[in-house]
């Protein structure tokens, strides 16, 4: 069975992107890019990021969204509407800044961004989403499930 797995290559190009997005609008975080099982290919920490727990909390977030398939907000979201049990789930990130790549249907891999406050959730977003279509752009690596690199 072939399968599409994100790239280091890749995950540079979403950085990338999701970086100069942050920077026009002044900020500095970090961005992380996980593969389909959670695990970093890249995590960046801009220069004067506000919080070196952002260096957890982005890579978190992105885990936290390839694992559940879906944005890491669903979980935010559950808890802020009464499903306190959600804050059970041992080692996630149960906040806004996690967003799935999915590719023909599959999650390949996830990105995650963490800046300062709350107020900056639309930078997370617009990072995300920038490196999210620099994915889109590049090239993805497939290769034969055997032959994959082991955790």
């Amino acid at each position: 069975m072939e399968k599409k797995v994100l790239t280091l290559a890749a995950a540079r190009k979403m950085v990338a992107a999701a970086e100069a997005a942050a920077e026009r609008e002044h900020l500095a975080g970090v961005v992380a890019v996980v593969d389909d099982g959670g695990w970093p290919i890249l995590i960046e920490r801009m220069d004067h990021a506000a919080y070196v727990a952002s260096v957890e909390l982005a890579p978190g977030k992105a885990r936290t969204a390839a694992l559940f398939k879906k944005p890491s907000a669903a979980l935010e979201d559950a808890i802020d509407h009464g499903r306190i049990a959600a804050v059970t789930a041992r080692g996630f990130i149960e906040m806004k800044g996690g967003l799935p790549i999915v590719v023909d249907g599959e999650v390949i891999g996830a990105i995650g961004a963490s800046f300062d406050t709350p107020e900056h959730v639309r930078a997370d977003r617009a990072s995300r989403s920038c490196g999210a279509h620099a994915l889109i752009r590049s090239l993805f690596t497939v290769v034969n499930e055997r032959g994959r690199n082991p955790r």
